[in-house]
């Protein structure tokens, strides 16, 4: 595929070398041209000196040929300007767009650009490292309304189907962490000791889920 990169900084070259490795062709955008040293001797992709979001620009980066769009610059408007333009003016349909400010993130959805909220998961990983384990999600959607978090069950969940759970605790799982394998939930799957449960909730009902599960499962359920 041919792959167009906005952004040469870190993330931006970091990615331009990954996927030249992996067989893919690669242009990557910067408007400063001393930013391209962060890119290997070897590189073989295009290096393009201008605005991301000049048509010009992207059609010499030869965005008309791309199978994806990724922009990630320092400027968060530089980054959804050129990925909307590579999109409904060029008919890109795989972008993404990086940006600083999570709170941007569900306009930018409700626009079709998906974002990564960089600054979000870069807190989410340093404090996964620092807290104790469970204290925050593994994943955060852009928007950070949805996560995937791991969770801790009374022993008395232990042998009840975890559809079953599912039902009582009104959430849904998303996997079991079993000695270290992750196992797929299936209608027969049942909780076994040592088992340890992620669901993937709305982030506002996680202390609910938390203290249901805390507890034993009431007989009457």
């Amino acid at each position: 595929m041919h792959i167009v990169i906005m952004g040469c900084g870190r993330v931006g070259s970091t990615l331009a070398h990954i996927l030249e490795d992996s067989g893919h062709s690669v242009a990557i955008i910067d408007r400063d041209p001393q930013a391209f040293r962060r890119l290997r001797a070897g590189f073989r992709g295009r290096r393009v000196t201008g605005i991301g979001f000049d048509r010009g620009v992207l059609t010499e980066a030869g965005v008309e040929s791309a199978a994806a769009f990724v922009a990630v610059s320092s400027g968060d408007n530089s980054n959804i300007i050129s990925a909307r333009v590579a999109r409904e003016t060029f008919g890109v349909d795989n972008v993404v767009a990086r940006i600083y400010d999570p709170r941007r993130a569900e306009v930018y959805q409700r626009l079709g650009i998906p974002t990564v909220a960089t600054v979000r998961w870069t807190a989410d990983q340093i404090l996964r490292r620092i807290l104790p384990e469970g204290a925050e999600p593994l994943w955060r959607d852009p928007t950070g309304t949805v996560v995937l978090a791991e969770v801790t069950a009374n022993p008395a969940w232990i042998g009840t189907r975890v559809v079953d759970l599912e039902r009582r605790v009104r959430t849904r799982a998303a996997f079991i962490n079993r000695m270290g394998e992750a196992v797929t939930i299936t209608a027969d799957t049942m909780m076994q000791e040592g088992d340890v449960l992620h669901v993937i909730a709305a982030e506002n009902d996680m202390d609910r889920i938390n203290k249901v599960l805390a507890a034993a499962p009431e007989e009457d359920q």
